[in-house]
C-alpha cells in the first residue's frame, strides 16, 4: 500500500507512465501490492525513490562490468590519479579532484581498483547519485572516503543499518551470512548484495545471480563439520530517500564540512 500524506494513493496514472519492465513499474507495483503501509510526504519523493532505485540498480550492472577487482582490505588498490590509499585499506579523494570524476573514473578504469564488498556496496549508491545529481553532484558530495559504513558520508549513512523490512526492493543492500565460515576464508562469512530483481543481486567478487548460486559458492567456503548452510537474511539496509530527494530538490541545504573535520 502506498500513502501519500496519509492518504491512499491510486497508482494508476504513475504507473502509466513507466515501461512494464521498468525498474520504475516493478517497484510501484511490489510497494502497492504489499500489506506494508509505504508512507511518502509527496509524490515527488515517491518519483524520486524509484528514479535513484533504477540507477542503484543500474550501477551495480555497470561496476560488474567495470573489471573493478576483489581484494581485502590489507590488499586494495585503487587509481592514484584521483584517490589516496589510506593504511585501513580505504580510499579517499585527492585534494582538488572533482568527485564525480573520481567516482567515474572507477567504472570506467575497474581493473585499476581492488577492495571488497562493502566498499563496493558504497561505490554503487555514489554511481546512482552520480546519474541522478549529475552536475550538482561534486557540490552535494565533495568529500568522499570509500570503505565501509564506519566512514561513511551523513547523506548515506542509511545504506550502513540493516533493518527487519517486509520487502525486499530494487535497490536495496542485503546480506548473505555465512554463520560457519572457514577460518581461513573469513572474507567469505558473508556477501554483500544489491536486489536487482526478484531472486538476481549482484555481489562484489561473486558477480549477478540468483540465491541459490550465492549460498552455494558461501557453503563451499565452511568449516569442516559445519552444519549451518548459508542464508539469505530478512534484513536490507536503504538510503534516506526522503533526505536525498529534499536536497536533489534543494529543500534542505547540504552542510557536511564540520562532520568531515571530525572523521576523516
Amino acid at each position: 500500500m502506498i500513502y501519500i500524506k496519509g492518504s491512499k494513493f491510486d497508482i494508476t496514472e504513475l504507473k502509466s507512465t513507466y515501461p512494464v519492465q521498468s525498474v520504475e513499474h516493478k517497484v510501484l507495483v511490489k510497494m502497492e501490492e504489499s500489506s506494508f503501509r509505504y508512507n511518502f510526504k509527496s509524490e515527488d519523493v515517491l518519483k524520486f525513490e524509484l528514479l535513484l532505485r533504477k540507477e542503484i540498480a543500474a550501477s551495480a550492472r555497470a561496476l560488474d562490468r567495470s573489471g573493478f577487482g576483489f581484494a581485502v582490505f590489507s590488499k586494495s588498490e585503487c587509481n592514484p590519479e584521483y584517490w589516496n590509499r589510506e593504511n585501513n585499506g580505504g580510499f579517499s579523494l585527492k585534494q582538488g579532484k572533482s568527485p564525480a570524476k573520481a567516482i567515474r573514473d572507477i567504472f570506467e578504469n575497474g581493473r585499476l581498483y581492488r577492495n571488497e564488498c562493502a566498499t563496493a556496496m558504497v561505490i554503487v549508491y555514489y554511481g546512482a547519485l552520480l546519474s541522478v545529481f549529475k552536475d550538482r553532484f561534486d557540490e552535494t558530495f565533495p568529500y568522499i572516503y570509500l570503505m565501509d559504513w564506519h566512514i561513511i558520508d551523513p547523506l548515506l549513512q542509511g545504506i550502513g543499518y540493516p533493518r527487519k523490512a517486509h520487502d525486499m526492493l530494487i535497490g536495496d543492500r542485503a546480506y548473505f551470512k555465512n554463520p560457519d565460515v572457514h577460518p581461513e576464508t573469513m572474507w567469505l562469512q558473508g556477501e554483500n548484495v544489491i536486489v536487482l530483481a526478484e531472486d538476481l543481486y549482484y555481489g562484489h567478487g561473486i558477480g549477478i545471480s540468483n540465491a541459490e548460486t550465492f549460498i552455494e559458492i558461501l557453503n563451499r567456503n565452511r568449516k569442516e563439520g559445519a552444519a549451518k548452510s548459508a542464508y539469505l537474511m530478512d534484513e536490507v539496509a536503504r538510503p534516506d530517500f526522503e533526505l536525498l530527494s529534499d536536497v536533489y530538490h534543494e529543500r534542505i541545504a547540504v552542510a557536511q564540512t564540520i562532520y568531515w573535520r571530525n572523521i576523516v
